[in-house]
């Protein structure tokens, strides 16, 4: 039987081109928690919805949940029009982790929407070192500067490139595996 990351990475890959996504708000909160109704709908209770609990990884606690809303608007209204804006609303959404799991693979999704539409770029993520962005990350809070030029050093105008996509996908579901803090 296939486990929840089987199931969504097939929904993540099935979602290239999908009328679905057409359909879905890019760079709000909303459009966010589409993202994880889509990924994760029917495999968690809470697929979609914003998390009442405070959470932590690796030693770093997560925005609490008393102040989650109040943060989320905050970030929503965040400009989205050049790059460095755009990382910085994502490294912040990163910061506040709105769902109980499955950010990390809703977000990489978000981020590249954002991108695609403001920008006409996204994330090859297939060229993305897992320990390269997973470090990047963890420093992303007090300097986003390195997740930045990760990303700008990676971006490719090949939108529409469903392989590029496909490996993405990939890329991203093994980011969140174990093995690197083995």
């Amino acid at each position: 039987m296939p486990n929840i990351d089987q199931i969504s990475k097939e929904r993540a890959k099935e979602h290239f081109g999908s009328l679905e996504i057409e359909g879905f708000e890019v760079g709000t909160i909303r459009g966010l928690q589409q993202i994880h109704e889509y990924l994760f709908g029917g495999l968690y209770d809470f697929a979609g919805q914003i998390r009442v609990k405070d959470i932590s990884k690796g030693g770093f606690r997560f925005a609490s949940s008393l102040y989650l809303e109040e943060s989320l608007n905050k970030i929503e209204k965040m400009p989205e029009s050049t790059l460095e804006q755009i990382v910085a609303k994502y490294v912040e959404m990163n910061i506040a982790h709105p769902f109980m799991e499955g950010n990390g693979r809703s977000m990489r999704i978000w981020l590249d929407l954002m991108l695609k539409k403001n920008l006409k770029q996204c994330v090859d993520w297939a060229r993305v070192d897992k320990a390269d962005y997973l470090n990047a990350m963890q420093r992303s809070p007090v300097n986003s500067l390195e997740i930045r030029e990760l990303v700008r050093a990676v971006l490719t105008d090949k939108i529409d490139d469903r392989e590029v996509y496909i490996k993405g996908v990939e890329q991203s579901y093994y980011y969140e595996e174990d093995d690197f803090y083995k």
